[in-house]
């Protein structure tokens, strides 16, 4: 389908003539999503569609339990939001489906924002599992369509990291990170989020799941709190920095650069002699080695070592399109850092 109005003008859905686009096309493409994170995963928690990976482009869909967040954000898609929404009835059957269509990039198709329950009954907010925890997200009104469910590989991972550390969760969201790595065995985190919605989202999560004596709050922009805590003369075992995406356009890779770099050099400052630094872009214009060399001009400026311990992409239910590198869109690089 097309749209000449934007910067993606056209959107490749069938190369066969006898499968154009339409209500039979997104039926079949929806199930061989869900037979995929049916295989992959053994609770209803998941991507259920990524867009152009799953040949649906303009289509996000997470799954929650029983609630659906649909996003929707292509004119051609928009077309068919009501087959789109029909077909998950009849796949899975949930108890509600969330419109989350409020994000900038419709406004780049002539579409209008909104967030709206479209079917069933909608909670404000659902209970997810992740590993051992529950998590209590804002489906309504959280940040892109509640969770990030593209980190719980890279979550899983820390146990290897965090045993008996202090770590710093810095740009924490709900405390996915933090949480996780209390449970994995570190002795204390501290969550450091702008948002006070994303803070006390942190605080009631560690209290569901029994952790609020070992986790602590920052509520401030996380440049100056990472300031503040070097002024304090705080040092932490191992700094987690998942930022938003500092490069969303092409001509935002100069600051872009530049906001990586401090970011991750006052993360290093705030390492001890001999710690870990798990440093993340969800910045699809951001190279990997780019990142790389961004952490390592960082540690040589404030005189530290850095080995690269392991590397990190999206979970599965983010599949890559081969043909389309955006889809491989988020990095984790997991470092130590030393004197």
């Amino acid at each position: 389908y097309a749209n000449p109005h934007t910067l993606i003008a056209v959107r490749l859905v069938s190369r066969d003539a006898r499968h154009p686009f339409a209500p039979s096309l997104i039926r079949h493409r929806l199930k061989v999503a869900l037979a995929l994170r049916e295989r992959l995963y053994d609770a209803p928690f998941y991507r259920a569609v990524f867009a152009e990976s799953d040949g649906l482009p303009g289509l996000v869909v997470d799954r929650y339990g029983e609630v659906l967040a649909v996003q929707v954000t292509t004119a051609g898609m928009e077309r068919m939001s009501e087959v789109i929404l029909d077909a998950l009835e009849r796949a899975l059957r949930p108890a509600g489906i969330w419109l989350r269509n409020d994000t900038a990039q419709r406004e780049l198709e002539g579409l209008e924002c909104y967030s709206r329950c479209a079917r069933g009954e909608c909670p404000e907010s659902v209970v997810i599992r992740e590993g051992t925890l529950e998590f209590e997200v804002p489906v309504a009104g959280g940040q892109k369509t509640g969770w990030f469910y593209d980190q719980r590989d890279n979550r899983r991972e820390l146990g290897r990291y965090v045993q008996g550390a202090r770590v710093l969760d810095v740009f924490s969201y709900l405390g996915g990170w933090g949480l996780q790595a209390v449970a994995q065995g570190a002795a204390q985190a501290i969550c450091v989020d702008a948002s006070e919605r994303a803070i006390d989202g942190v605080l009631a999560n560690a209290r569901r799941n029994g952790l609020e004596d070992r986790i602590g709050v920052i509520e401030d922009n996380a440049f100056e709190a990472l300031r503040g805590l070097r002024d304090e003369g705080e040092r932490f075992d191992v700094v987690i920095v998942d930022p938003p995406a500092f490069i969303k356009r092409r001509k935002d890779v100069k600051n872009g650069l530049a906001a990586y770099r401090r970011i991750n050099e006052l993360a290093m400052r705030l390492i001890d002699r001999d710690g870990f630094l798990v440093s993340c872009s969800c910045s699809h214009h951001l190279r990997e080695e780019a990142l790389v060399e961004q952490l390592w001009g960082a540690a040589r400026h404030i005189d530290r070592r850095m080995q690269i311990l392991a590397r990190g992409g999206q979970s599965a239910d983010h599949p890559v399109h081969p043909a389309i590198p955006e889809t491989a869109y988020l990095k984790a690089v997991f470092a130590r850092i030393h004197r």
